[in-house]
C-alpha cells in the first residue's frame, strides 16, 4: 500500500467515525475530501472537487429526484392511499387476515406511486393502526406488516433510490426499474402468504373484519374500487409504462406523474394552497438532502479514487480465496451492515462505487456461473443492494421504520414493532437466497423488453428498407443526388488538377 492509499484508508475510517457521533453526512464528507485531498494531492484538489460538481449539475437524469418526490408528496397529500384502503378493505374484509393483506396490497400499489419509505409508514400506521387494534388482531404481526409492507416504496418503482443508484452503476434506469418488479412482487407474496397463512392457521392472530363494520351493498363497493383504485392506477400506468415502453425517459415520466398527481388531487378536491406548500416544502427538503450528498460523495469518490485506495480496496478483495458468489454475499453483507447507521443515499453515493470495481471485475464469472447475460450482471446486482438496503429499513437497532410507526401508533411499544420487524427480516433473507439462486427473478422482465425494443428497431429499419424499394420515385431521386454529389466530386478533382499544372 502506497502512503496516499493508507490516508485515503484513513479518509474513510474518519468518515465512518464522524458519521457515527453525530456529524451531518454532507458536510463531513467535502470536508474530509477537501482537508485529506489537499495533504494528499495539493491545490489540485479544489479543481477536481469544481469538475465533478459541474459534471454531476449536467446530469439530467438526477431531475426526476424532486419530480417523483414531489409526486408521492401530493398523492399522500391528495389522500389516494386512504381511498385505496378503504375500497380494498372493503372487498377483503370477510377474510381471514384481511387487514393484513389490505395493508401489504395497499403498500405495494402505493409504492408505484411514492418512493417515499417514512410517508408510507406513517399513513398505513394511521389508517390501519386503530381498526388493527379494535379488531383484535395481534400486536406483533400488525406492526411488521406495517413496517414491511411500507418499506416496498424503496424497491418497487418509481424509487428514487433506483434513479440515483442508475448512473454509480452505469446501467439504464429504465432496466433498473424493470429488474426490481420481480423482487418487489416476490417480497409482497412472500408476505402475504405468511400472514394470511398464520391468520388462516390460528384466527385470533388476524380476524375477519366484523359483519356490522363491512358493507355489503356492491354498487357501493364498485363506486369505491372505480373512486380508489382505478385513478391511482392510471397514474402508475402513465408515470411507470411509459418508462418501461421507452416512450419517455425517466425525467420526463416524472413530470408526467407529478402533473397527473397534481390533477388527481384537484379532481379529490384536496388540492389546497396549503397541501401544495406543504408537498413543496417536504419536497425541497428531501430532494436538497439527496441531491447535496450526491454532490459532495462524488467529491470525496473522487479524492478517495485519486489517492489510490479505491484500487488497493478492489485488488484487496480480489486476492481473497473466495468464489464470485461468496465474494457477492459478502459484499451484500457489508451493505447491509452499512445500512444500519447510514442512510441509504450514503450507501449509493459514497459506499457503492468502492464495491463497484470489485463486482465489474467479478462480472464474466458471475455471468457464466449463474448463466446471466454480460449486461445484465450489473442490472441484477442493483436489485440485490435495492433489496438488501430494504432489509436494513427493519433492522434493529436503527430502523428507521420502526420510529416512524411509534410516532403515530402509540399502542404498540418498540420493543413490539422490533419484534415484528424480525420475522419479516427472515422473509427479506429468503428473498435475497432466492433471488441469488434464481437471478430470473430480476433479469427476465428488462431482458424481455430489451428484446422487444431490438424487434421494434429491426422492425423500423425493415420498413424503411421496404418503403424505398417499393417507391421507384424515391430511388430516381437517390440516383439523381447520387450522381450529383459524384459530378460535384469529379468537377473539383478536376479544378485541383488544373491548379497543379498551372502551378
Amino acid at each position: 500500500m502506497t502512503g496516499l492509499a493508507f490516508l485515503g484508508l484513513v479518509m474513510l475510517v474518519v468518515m465512518i467515525g464522524a458519521i457515527f457521533i453525530g456529524f451531518p453526512i454532507s458536510f463531513t464528507l467535502l470536508f474530509l475530501a477537501l482537508t485529506f485531498g489537499y495533504f494528499g494531492l495539493g491545490e489540485v484538489v479544489f479543481s477536481l472537487a469544481y469538475f465533478q460538481t459541474i459534471g454531476l449539475m449536467k446530469e439530467e437524469l438526477l431531475a426526476a429526484v424532486p419530480l417523483f418526490i414531489f409526486m408521492g408528496f401530493l398523492t399522500e397529500q391528495a389522500g389516494l392511499m386512504e381511498r385505496l384502503f378503504v375500497a380494498l378493505r372493503n372487498i377483503l374484509a370477510p377474510i381471514r387476515g384481511s387487514l393484513f393483506a389490505v395493508v401489504i396490497l395497499t403498500a405495494t400499489i402505493f409504492a408505484m406511486a411514492t418512493g417515499i419509505v417514512g410517508a408510507a409508514v406513517t399513513v398505513l400506521g394511521i389508517m390501519a393502526s386503530p381498526i388493527m387494534v379494535k379488531t383484535g388482531y395481534d400486536g406483533k404481526l400488525s406492526a411488521g406488516c406495517i413496517t414491511a409492507g411500507g418499506t416496498l416504496g424503496i424497491l418497487i418503482p418509481p424509487s428514487v433510490m433506483l434513479i440515483v443508484m442508475g448512473p454509480v452503476l452505469g446501467v439504464s434506469v429504465a432496466d433498473l426499474y424493470a429488474s426490481a418488479f420481480g423482487p418487489g412482487l416476490l417480497l409482497a407474496g412472500l408476505y402475504l402468504t405468511y400472514l394470511l397463512g398464520r391468520s388462516f392457521l390460528n384466527p385470533k392472530l388476524g380476524p375477519p373484519v366484523p359483519r356490522e363494520e363491512r358493507i355489503h351493498s356492491m354498487p357501493v363497493m364498485i363506486k369505491e374500487v372505480l373512486i380508489g383504485v382505478v385513478p391511482l392506477v392510471a397514474l402508475i400506468a402513465a408515470a411507470l409504462g411509459s418508462i418501461l415502453a421507452g416512450l419517455a425517459t425517466p425525467t420526463e415520466a416524472s413530470g408526467i406523474g407529478a402533473l397527473g398527481a397534481l390533477i388527481l388531487a384537484g379532481a379529490y378536491g384536496r388540492l389546497s394552497y396549503g397541501g401544495v406548500k406543504r408537498a413543496v416544502l417536504s419536497t425541497t427538503a428531501t430532494s436538497s438532502m439527496v441531491l447535496l450528498l450526491a454532490m459532495t460523495s462524488n467529491i470525496f469518490g473522487a479524492v478517495f479514487a485519486r489517492l489510490g485506495t479505491a484500487n488497493w480496496i478492489t485488488e484487496t478483495l480480489l486476492a481473497l480465496p473466495f468464489s464470485p458468489v461468496m465474494m457477492l454475499i459478502m459484499v451484500l453483507v457489508l451493505i447491509f451492515l452499512l445500512g444500519w447507521p447510514f442512510e441509504w443515499p450514503a450507501i449509493i453515493l459514497v459506499f457503492l462505487p468502492i464495491f463497484y470495481p470489485v463486482m465489474a471485475a467479478l462480472k464474466p464469472q458471475l455471468s457464466v456461473s449463474l448463466g446471466i447475460a454480460p449486461e445484465m450482471v450489473m442490472v441484477w446486482f442493483g436489485a440485490l443492494v435495492a433489496v438488501t438496503l430494504q432489509t436494513a429499513f427493519l433492522s434493529p437497532p436503527v430502523a428507521m421504520s420502526a420510529y416512524y410507526l411509534r410516532q403515530v401508533v402509540k399502542a404498540w411499544s418498540l420493543a413490539t414493532i422490533y419484534k415484528g420487524m424480525l420475522e419479516f427480516m427472515i422473509l427479506q433473507v429468503i428473498a435475497i437466497t432466492l433471488i441469488v439462486a434464481f437471478p430470473q427473478i430480476a433479469t427476465s422482465f428488462p431482458e424481455l423488453l430489451q428484446e422487444e425494443s431490438r424487434a421494434i428497431k429491426t422492425e423500423e429499419v425493415d420498413d424503411s428498407a421496404n418503403r424505398l424499394e417499393e417507391d421507384p420515385f424515391k430511388r430516381i431521386e437517390e440516383q439523381k443526388d447520387q450522381e450529383e454529389e459524384e459530378g460535384a466530386g469529379d468537377e473539383l478533382e478536376q479544378d485541383e488538377m488544373g491548379k497543379t499544372k498551372k502551378k
